[in-house]
């Protein structure tokens, strides 16, 4: 039996690799429904692969350009924030795939935990922004479902406590990969300033 999968950002990095492993495994998932921002023309590859029944764009105006890229395929077209919110409640999804970028992710992330639905997150700033509602609508669910990280490193450290109950563990340490300081030496650390923090050389 296949899982129908609604991945929000599939033509960014994860969105591709997780529609590559439904190409690995079509006996096991089927996509109903594609989001992306403005990569119309890898969007239109990907409906007309995988056949979704929903396709949600960023902005009205791309909606044209994507129908022309269909080949004649009809799919409904829903846009910005309104389209992502249907999409994630969309009755065929049960898992959803959160690989948006920013806080953008927030509002249909916790619609579609409201609406009893397995979230795949990737869109690490859903938690960063939005933590403590995220976390309490989904304590309040009546499926008890938890939300499954799938991106680098909160993934590693979900996959390292599998098995383990919660009061065994004492303190999980993340170490920095990247960042503004990472060639700094231990003692330049030390005088480090708030606006140096917030300097992140990919991220504002």
């Amino acid at each position: 039996m296949q899982t129908r999968l609604g991945i929000l950002g599939s033509t960014g990095s994860i969105g591709r690799q997780a529609l590559e492993v439904v190409r690995e495994f079509p006996e096991h998932f089927e996509v109903v429904a594609l989001a992306a921002g403005s990569n119309i023309e890898l969007l239109a590859q990907q409906a007309l692969e995988f056949r979704p029944r929903l396709l949600v764009i960023e902005k009205p105006e791309l909606v044209a350009p994507l129908q022309q890229l269909l080949s004649g395929l009809d799919l409904p077209i829903a846009v910005e924030v309104a389209g992502l919110l249907e999409l994630a409640v969309l009755p065929e999804v049960e898992i959803l795939l959160t690989a948006l970028v920013g806080s953008v992710g927030i509002r249909p992330t916790l619609a579609a935990i409201q609406a009893g639905k397995q979230i795949a997150l990737a869109n690490k700033e859903t938690l960063v922004t939005a933590g403590a509602i995220i976390m309490a609508a989904v304590r309040r669910q009546a499926q008890k479902k938890q939300i499954l990280p799938v991106d680098s490193e909160h993934s590693a450290i979900f996959q390292c406590l599998a098995g383990y109950h919660t009061e065994e563990i004492g303190k999980i340490i993340l170490t920095a990969s990247g960042g503004p300081f990472r060639q700094l030496q231990p003692e330049e650390l030390e005088q480090v300033t708030l606006s140096e923090a917030l300097n992140h050389p990919n991220w504002k």
